[in-house]
């Protein structure tokens, strides 16, 4: 094996040794195999274009070009041209592939489901490093800075994983790298000789020399223990770091087990819910008699940091057939058990699953898992709801007032789990808390006084204008302002329940949607909302709703005491048992414009692909045009070339000064044909005394041109060209190789001797039937092949590769003269100023 190819194996070795440190970042692993597949190819198109050899720049862009096509036939193909070839259609499902799978990384736990998204970033990356790598190691031939890439792969991989492992990984990704600077140094030793391997023990027992290749291995190797032991030992350390404090997102086990875990959805997906117009994302069917209180309840947020609420991490665990009876909830609550059967829109991508709550039972096909403290069915390895239809069975509770007031206190591990508020929160909170429920003698009298405060008495205005607001100071923001929308008012409530000894958490789903004339109840944008939850014993979690003029107030919230005065609580902002009426909304603080989803809408993650009917742009047609165009003329360019260049090499004498280069006599690979730098060179070597010098020039061009089209068209069918050999020798090797009969040898033997002539003769000339000569033996050398490689000569010649020779000695004769021209305006430049030029 050559050095430059043991590197270039060394080189995706590192690679895939870095990669190795992804792998605990998802779940399954088998993606490392699709890596695997592609860098082998990859570093294989690198070595092949070295070997022909291209320039730098091209074997670098061949590489890229390939890995194009690769990324494109494992992750578009549908959207591409054959299945390969990358359009406009492609490179956006790129992009689009490429923003779920930030959304997802942000989103899981570790580790984190195989997504498309998430592959493609995987797999992508792993891709661009082992062009990067391959790029410095062995095209540029420099591996030490090949390091900063490998480097740069396996600190994303060690600042997202837990630490339980990463010595195994560092372990596995330096031993990559120390092999690449090993084969490095191997192959730079090679080009001063042979590299030995150090000499044998002296009879007097003193060890020889020892090889520089075996002293390599062993500083490697003391370097790679010293870098495992020294964080082992008891040094200072440097917190944080550019990686430090990277969270978990949402995250779904495998098998029976697992974890959950989220940011706030309320923050993390608005920017992907910022629609302009109200769209259907769910339609519903239930045998409830009230559609007043139909909550589709989509996932709980009971992790509360004083900034912002979030789910906390969870066990999940397979769908049960039954659930469980909701915590806290007695036997003496008046219920009911409904069928309600929902389908979800194609564009609807929602991770968890919307339901009533507390659910019963749910049937539903595909990849779920279940959540059992907050009831809640979250997509496992990708799972969402888009076009999904499920049947829910679930409770409809009906406590009355005094149940609720009644309540004993909350067991000890609920009070303990969700009235903790940390010390970062605002003291305004609890204090206008106690001022709000001065007087309340129950958890339920307290809880009544905070929805009244928010929805009729506080003087607070419904306004989706107002940003959600992450830091310490926002629910006292939003207290002094007396502005927001569902976000805000569930935020503050909860937090004011906690602060009084009430357990609070924020749920987050649809308000009641608008009953159809079919029966059925749509449920659109506009309808996303987030409300209280509140934990009373023998009751369980409880909804209230602060947020004025959306949503329905529940009317266990009502009292009926007689003589007592409770201001009229807001009503749904949509009637659920009125039909749907287009005439714009009479409030004036919650407008149909404020009712875009731009506030409560803010959980819901929606698939924002508009759809036109204004046909296709003129521009985007003819871009498909010459891209298919050019798919079917790239694989044509070999045999397009070769047949030009036959036709040019076997014109006549008084044309074949069209030709576009010559080798030498001997038929080496060159660089082109009758105006190469080879023929320039011989025609040069000729003393061209005749009456017409113009005649004995055209004469040599057409002779060497005929006889490079002898050379490449053997070649075409299998033999090779030997520079070492002469024209004579050359045109023996063609007969005895190519078995040509005693005629034909004739011919090959006659153009040989015409190449001797125009070298070697004082008054070179061409002789007449040269160009039928090379017809004839190319017919002979044709009928002597199988079939397969006659189909190769024609439509993918080897002796094609000349053209890229071609392309790579003018790119290399445009950097000489560029340098030249710098070198010549560096000089006129420090000439002094009163010098003359020559």
């Amino acid at each position: 094996m050559s050095g430059r190819a043991r590197l270039t194996l060394c080189s995706a070795a590192a690679t895939l040794t870095a990669s190795c440190a992804l792998l605990p970042l998802v779940d399954p692993a088998t993606w490392i195999l699709q890596a695997a597949f592609l860098l082998a190819v990859q570093s294989g198109v690198g070595a092949a274009a070295r070997r022909v050899p291209l320039a730098r720049p091209l074997t670098v862009a061949a590489q890229a070009l390939v890995t194009l096509m690769l990324l494109t036939l494992l992750f578009a193909r549908e959207h591409a041209l054959l299945g390969l070839i990358p359009g406009p259609e492609a490179f956006r499902h790129f992009g689009d592939l490429f923003q779920a799978g930030a959304d997802d990384v942000g989103r899981y736990a570790i580790p984190a489901p195989l997504s498309d998204g998430i592959r493609l970033m995987m797999v992508g990356g792993v891709l661009v490093i082992g062009l990067a790598v391959d790029t410095l190691a062995v095209t540029f031939r420099n591996a030490a800075p090949a390091g900063l890439p490998l480097l740069a792969l396996y600190s994303v991989a060690a600042g997202l994983s837990d630490g339980a492992s990463d010595w195994v990984w560092f372990l596995v990704a330096a031993a990559g790298y120390l092999m690449l600077l090993l084969a490095e140094g191997r192959e730079r030793l090679s080009q001063w000789g042979r590299v030995f391997a150090g000499a044998p023990r002296t009879p007097g027992g003193q060890p020889g020399p020892v090889a520089p290749v075996r002293t390599g291995r062993r500083i490697g190797m003391a370097a790679l223990g010293v870098a495992l032991v020294v964080p082992l030992l008891p040094l200072p350390a440097i917190q944080g770091g550019l990686l430090a404090g990277a969270g978990a997102g949402v995250g779904a086990g495998t098998g029976g087990g697992g974890t959950i875990s989220a940011v706030n959805p309320l923050v993390s997906l608005r920017d992907s819910l910022n629609v302009d117009e109200d769209r259907k994302v769910l339609t519903l069917s239930t045998n409830a008699t009230d559609l007043s209180d139909m909550y589709l309840r989509i996932v709980s947020l009971d992790d509360f940091d004083g900034t912002t609420w979030k789910p906390s991490k969870r066990h999940i665990v397979t769908v049960p057939d039954r659930f469980p009876t909701p915590t806290g909830l007695g036997p003496d609550i008046k219920r009911a058990e409904i069928t309600t059967r929902i389908s979800a829109a194609d564009g609807y991508a929602q991770d968890w699953l919307p339901m009533p709550y507390p659910p019963s039972s749910v049937e539903i096909k595909g990849n779920w898992r279940y959540e059992p403290v907050g009831m809640t069915l979250v997509g496992d390895h990708g799972q969402n709801t888009s076009g999904k239809t499920y049947q829910v069975k679930s409770l409809d509770l009906q406590p009355t007032a005094a149940q609720l007031a009644a309540a004993p206190q909350a067991p000890g591990s609920i009070r303990n789990d969700y009235t903790k508020v940390p010390d970062s929160l605002p003291k305004v909170v609890a204090r206008q808390a106690r001022e709000i429920t001065a007087g309340a003698t129950s958890a339920y009298d307290k809880a009544v006084a905070l929805q009244d405060y928010f929805a009729v008495t506080g003087g607070f205005e419904y306004d989706t204008d107002v940003e959600v607001g992450t830091g310490r100071d926002a629910i006292a923001r939003f207290l002094r302002d007396k502005q927001g929308f569902c976000v805000h008012f569930s935020f503050a409530m909860a937090a004011m329940a906690r602060t009084l000894g009430i357990p609070a958490r924020v749920a987050v789903g649809f308000a009641p949607g608008s009953p159809q004339a079919d029966g059925s109840v749509a449920v659109s944008l506009k309808d996303a909302h987030a409300w209280p939850e509140l934990y009373f014993e023998g009751v369980g979690w409880t909804r209230f709703e602060p947020t004025p003029t959306r949503g329905t107030t529940p009317t266990y919230t009502v009292q009926d005491t007689p003589g007592e005065t409770t201001p009229d609580l807001p009503q749904s902002s949509r009637s659920a048992d009125a039909a749907p009426s287009a005439a714009p909304s009479a409030s004036t603080s919650c407008s149909a414009q404020d009712k875009k989803l731009e506030g409560c809408g803010a959980a819901l993650p929606l698939d924002q692909a508009e759809q036109s009917d204004q046909g296709t742009p003129w521009y985007e047609i003819a871009g498909w045009i010459l891209l298919g165009a050019a798919a079917l003329t790239l694989p044509l360019l070999p045999m397009l070339w070769r047949l030009r260049r036959r036709s040019v090499r076997l014109a006549s004498a008084q044309h074949a000064g069209a030709g576009t280069g010559a080798g030498d006599a001997s038929g080496r690979p060159g660089s082109g044909d009758t105006d190469g730098p080879e023929a320039r060179d011989a025609g040069s070597a000729i003393r061209l005394d005749t009456p017409s010098q113009e005649a004995a020039e055209a004469a040599v061009a057409h002779v060497l041109a005929v006889w490079r089209e002898l050379i490449d068209t053997a070649w075409d069918y299998g033999i090779e060209p030997d520079e070492a050999l002469t024209p004579r020798r050359a045109a023996a090797r063609i007969v005895r190789i190519g078995e040509l009969d005693e005629t034909v040898g004739r011919s090959v033997h006659r153009v040989a001797g015409a190449v001797e002539q125009v070298l070697f003769a004082p008054r070179p000339r061409a002789e007449a039937g040269l160009s039928d000569d090379v017809r004839q033996v190319r017919a002979a050398l044709r009928a002597r092949v199988s079939w397969s490689t006659r189909v190769r000569a024609v439509l993918a010649p080897r002796s094609a590769v000349r053209a890229l020779w071609d392309l790579s000695d003018r790119w290399a004769a445009v950097k000489a003269s560029w340098t030249s021209r710098a070198a010549h305006l560096a000089a006129l430049l420090r000439r002094p100023s009163g010098q003359q030029s020559g």
